[in-house]
């Protein structure tokens, strides 16, 4: 009977000391595999490219397997927008969550960097102070003072990476590769013919306000091939996280730097240049995080839309951390955010001012299906020549077939001056081919437009009302301080630029009050609004030319030059070239060349100028001076190419 007794309390025992390790082995195990306590966050980021190019988006886009299998296990967004259609300007908005012009921010290649206003610090760095690992590999490329004191990144370098964190740390990593970089297409036109691609160029359908050559299809077929090279190293950064055991940690991103990069998209506040590809995959332990909606969707396409501005407080959200009252954006993936109202967001916002040495002034509004563009300077063409584009041979062969009258209307426009004012259908008109401004039955349209970006303009303000030597001298210790003061004089600057936007009689009243300012920069904007209407304002020639003589201001010269050159065949070329070899701001005299370039492009005008000591190409290409770097190459850029016709 005892033994029996035993026996049994031998048994219980065992089962309980089974049950025991069973619950201390299913404790441990769930210990060991539990999920951080933040998510990581891993940007894969490729350079000027549109959406176009990938087969995720267009038929004839490039197989990408890895990016296609991130997207069946996540998102993909129909219709993801960076703010800005060039690297300095796009990233920066990427990196602050800011408007890049209320900030003076907006300028590529900078001439100086701004200072971010006290409360704004890069996305990298607001997680880096809830306790992330930052790295960058390795482009940065921003356009504001980076502080030494608190950088940005703890390692931005080619060989940065998130396995150089403590143990068990949360990562934010930003990879960038120029493989689909616009120098990538800076080949000669022989290539055709001894290069061949993977990609059949004779199968490309090109959009129609492209010329259909056989060196267009060509670029766009070498580009696909880019694509697919782009695709095999996003893998091997995928297997590394992978083999770190943080895949399913890890928010991975995958979205271009802003648009590109085949003639007339990068630089360009068109859908080309703005339109990028986005795909976001959701990891298993955080998809908590997600509304419920979202949490369990794979290979799913969300039409809503999401902008650069939106990525910084969308981080900031899913980490826990702060975001910045200067936030301009909202965050598009979060708890409280649905799968309809993610579907909802329909408005992007960008802009484009000078790019490299050429100078322009564009802002666009899209909401829902129609996009509202703004050119405050009409008169310049697209086209107008940049010497890194026109290392394109496509380019250069796009502008002989114009200078040869080859062109239809549509491939022609690009050389030509532009409508002050455009309203497309991107449903209809992807390509933003057909201009309906114009047009009786949109008139509504227009105007509910034209006066929704007006009020983000004033609103903001866009401290791009002011000419970029103005607000070099002026704004860039504290632009924010300079927005503050100057708010009331932005908004009747902006006044006066639409003027440009009435019937001339109209127009006029106002253009010769603000032409008769004793302000400078109103001044400036009634000669630009005067050029816009070109010889229609013929009756004003006699007060401009008084103006010439009389002003102060070199930049109010030269608009007058440009003026009185448009309506009434003045002949700059003396007077232009002497206010350029005189004058002591190298800003102004960027923006007077930029002027020449107009000139000479649309009027055939030719400049002699002198390149000045200062302006002289150092032997230092390395280096980190910019106003050096931006003095020495623009400058010399337009001088080189001002002295004889374009081909």
């Amino acid at each position: 009977m005892m033994k029996t007794n035993q026996t049994k309390h031998l048994k219980a025992f065992q089962v309980l000391t089974l049950s025991m390790i069973a619950i201390f082995t299913q404790f441990n195990s769930s210990f060991a595999q539990s999920p951080a306590e933040k998510p990581n966050f891993l940007w894969l980021v490729s350079e000027d490219n549109s959406y176009i190019f990938s087969r995720l988006y267009h038929e004839q886009g490039a197989k990408m397997p890895n990016i296609e299998a991130l997207a069946k296990q996540g998102l993909i967004f129909n219709n993801a927008f960076s703010n800005a259609p060039v690297c300095s300007t796009a990233r920066t908005t990427l990196a602050t969550g800011a408007y890049a012009p209320k900030l003076a921010l907006n300028y590529h290649r900078r001439y100086s960097e701004s200072q971010l206003p006290s409360g704004l610090k890069p996305i990298a760095q607001i997680l880096r102070d809830a306790g992330y690992y930052t790295s960058n590999n390795s482009k940065n490329d921003f356009n504001f003072v980076e502080n030494t004191a608190d950088p940005v990144w703890h390692d931005s370098s080619n060989s940065a990476s998130w396995r150089n964190r403590e143990a068990g740390q949360a990562f934010f990593h930003m990879q960038t590769w120029t493989t689909t970089h616009e120098y990538n297409l800076h080949f000669p036109a022989s290539d055709v013919k001894t290069k061949p691609t993977k990609h059949n160029p004779d199968k490309i359908k090109l959009p129609k306000n492209f010329p259909n050559t056989e060196l267009f299809r060509y670029t766009y077929a070498r580009y696909l091939d880019q694509h697919q090279q782009l695709d095999q190293q996003i893998g091997k950064v995928i297997e590394q996280l992978k083999a770190d055991g943080e895949l399913e940690n890890t928010f991975i991103f995958y979205f271009a730097d802003h648009g590109g990069v085949i003639p007339g998209t990068k630089g360009y506040a068109n859908e080309l240049g703005l339109h990028v590809p986005l795909v976001v995959r959701i990891p298993k332990n955080f998809k908590h995080l997600l509304h419920p909606d979202l949490q369990n969707l794979q290979n799913a396409r969300i039409d809503g839309v999401v902008n650069f501005v939106d990525f910084a407080p969308t981080l900031a959200e899913l980490a826990g951390a702060p975001r910045s009252k200067y936030h301009d954006g909202q965050a598009f993936l979060t708890a409280d955010i649905s799968l309809k109202q993610l579907n909802q967001r329909n408005t992007s916002f960008a802009y484009a001012d000078r790019f490299d040495e050429k100078l322009d002034m564009v802002r666009s509004l899209r909401v829902g299906k129609y996009k509202y563009v703004r050119n405050f300077f009409p008169f310049i063409p697209d086209g107008l020549h940049n010497q890194y584009r026109y290392q394109q041979a496509a380019y250069r062969e796009w502008r002989a077939l114009f200078n040869a009258g080859k062109l239809t209307a549509e491939q022609a426009s690009f050389f030509q001056a532009k409508s002050a004012e455009a309203l497309y259908d991107i449903e209809a008109d992807p390509f933003e081919s057909n201009n309906l401004a114009t047009e009786p039955q949109f008139a509504q349209t227009v105007r509910r437009l034209r006066a929704q970006l007006t009020e983000k303009l004033k609103a903001m303000p866009d401290l791009s009302f002011y000419p970029e030597y103005y607000l070099h001298q002026h704004a860039l210790s504290n632009p924010a301080k300079f927005a503050n003061l100057h708010k009331h004089n932005i908004s009747k600057l902006i006044d006066i630029a639409n003027a440009q936007l009435k019937p001339w009689q109209q127009a006029k009243i106002e253009l010769t009050k603000a032409l008769n300012s004793s302000d400078s920069i109103q001044q400036y904007w009634a000669l630009i609004g005067l050029s816009s209407f070109n010889q229609q304002a013929q009756s004003i020639v006699p007060q401009v030319r008084k103006l010439f003589t009389s002003a102060t201001n070199t930049l109010v010269k030269a608009r007058a030059l440009e003026f009185l050159t448009l309506a009434n065949h003045f002949q700059p070329t003396e007077n232009l070239t002497k206010l350029i070899a005189t004058t002591e701001n190298t800003l102004q005299a960027l923006e007077m060349l930029n002027i020449a370039a107009t000139l000479h492009d649309i009027a055939g005008h030719t400049f002699d100028i002198p390149i000045r000591e200062n302006w002289q190409k150092s032997s230092n290409r390395q280096a980190d001076n910019h106003q050096q770097r931006v003095t020495q190459y623009w400058t010399n850029a337009r001088i080189d190419y001002l002295k004889s016709r374009s081909d």
